[in-house]
C-alpha cells in the first residue's frame, strides 16, 4: 500500500503518471462528466491546521469522485483529549477508505500511516506540502511551462521550499533558492534532493540573492513568510526579508514571459507586490483551482496502487 506523504517517496514515472492522471480528471469535470473512480469510498480528513483550499479542495474532489468527505478537526477527536495518534490511526482507518492529514509535525504523519489500513495523504506538514506542488507542476504544463524549466524560489526555507526541492530533484529540472541567511532550507532535507539529483540530472542551486536566483528564470514562485503559527515572530522576519518581495524590477530579471506561482494566501507588498500578483493572477488562481483536479488524482493513484 502506498501513502502519499512527501514526493521523495515517488519516482519520476510515478509523479507524472499522477500529472497525466489529473489532466484527464480536469477534462472530464470540465465537460461535467464526473467519472466515479472512487465511488462509495470515504475520505477522513483530519485538521491540526485550518485552511481554505485544503479543505474545499479535498471535500470537493472526493464528492466528485462519487465518495463522501469527513471533516474531522483535532477538537472533534479524542487526539484533542491526548489520545495516541496510533491508536487513532487504528480507529480511523477501519471505518474509512483514505484519510488526508494537515498538521504541524512530519512524525505525526508517518506515525499515522505506519498504523494505518488505508493510504495516508499530507494535506501539509511543516516539512513538506507535496499535493501544492502537484498542483503547481500542473499549472506549469498547462502553461507549457514544464519543458527543461528553470524555476525560482525566493523567500523563506519552508515546507513549500522543501517540497520544490523534491519535485525539481525527482524529475531533473533547474531550482535556484534564494532565502535570507538564518532562513535556509532544511540542511538534511537539502542533502537528500542533491542526491535524488545526481540521479535525474536535476540542477539545485542554494543562495542567499533573489536576484541571482530570478535572472532568466522561467517560472518563478514564493509564499509567505509568516506561516501559520509563527506569527509571534512577523517583525523580525519582515525585517529579515527586506528585498525579497517579488516586484516588477524583480520579474524584469526573468525571461520575458516568466510565469509567476504563489500557493496562496498571498500578502501583498511582502513577499509578493501587488502589480505582480494581480498580472500573473490567471496563473496563480489557475494554480489554486488545480488544488482540486491534483489530489483527485493522487486519490485515484493510491487507491490504485492499494496492494503494490
Amino acid at each position: 500500500m502506498r501513502h502519499f506523504l512527501t514526493l521523495k517517496d515517488f519516482s519520476k514515472k510515478e509523479i507524472l503518471e499522477m500529472i497525466d492522471l489529473a489532466i484527464a480528471i480536469k477534462k472530464e469535470a470540465k465537460a461535467k462528466n464526473y467519472v466515479p473512480y472512487l465511488k462509495d469510498q470515504t475520505l477522513g480528513m483530519i485538521f491540526e491546521k485550518s485552511s481554505t483550499r485544503t479543505r474545499v479542495s479535498f471535500e470537493v474532489g472526493i464528492h466528485q469522485l462519487g465518495g463522501v468527505g469527513l471533516f474531522l478537526s483535532s477538537n472533534d477527536l479524542q487526539l484533542g483529549r491526548g489520545e495516541p495518534m496510533k491508536d487513532t490511526a487504528r480507529v480511523i482507518s477501519r471505518m474509512v477508505d483514505m484519510v488526508m492529514i494537515r498538521t504541524f509535525a512530519q512524525s505525526t504523519l508517518e506515525e499515522f500511516a505506519a498504523y494505518s489500513r488505508v493510504p495516508v495523504i499530507s494535506g501539509l506538514s511543516d516539512a513538506y506540502h507535496p499535493v501544492q506542488l502537484m498542483a503547481d507542476y500542473l499549472t506549469m504544463v498547462e502553461y507549457n511551462k514544464a519543458t527543461n524549466p528553470i524555476v525560482a524560489y525566493v523567500g523563506d526555507g519552508n515546507n513549500m521550499t522543501h517540497s520544490w526541492l523534491m519535485l525539481a530533484s525527482k524529475l531533473g529540472f533547474e531550482l535556484r533558492v534564494a532565502t535570507p541567511k538564518g532562513y535556509e532550507v532544511d540542511a538534511k532535507i537539502l542533502a537528500e534532493a542533491l542526491a535524488f539529483a545526481k540521479e535525474s540530472g536535476a540542477v539545485i542551486k542554494i543562495g542567499n540573492d533573489p536576484k541571482e536566483a530570478i535572472k532568466g528564470a522561467t517560472v518563478v514562485t514564493t509564499d509567505t513568510w509568516v506561516s501559520m503559527g509563527q506569527e509571534a515572530e512577523k517583525a523580525a522576519r519582515v525585517a529579515a526579508f527586506q528585498g525579497y518581495m517579488v516586484d516588477d524590477a524583480m520579474m524584469r530579471l526573468a525571461e520575458k514571459d516568466a510565469m509567476f506561482l504563489h500557493c496562496l494566501p498571498a500578502y501583498r507588498d511582502y513577499e509578493v507586490s501587488e502589480s505582480v500578483f494581480e498580472a500573473h493572477a490567471d496563473e496563480i488562481f489557475d494554480e489554486a483551482e488545480n488544488r482540486l483536479h491534483a489530489q483527485k488524482a493522487v486519490m485515484v493513484w493510491l487507491d490504485r496502487h492499494r496492494n503494490s
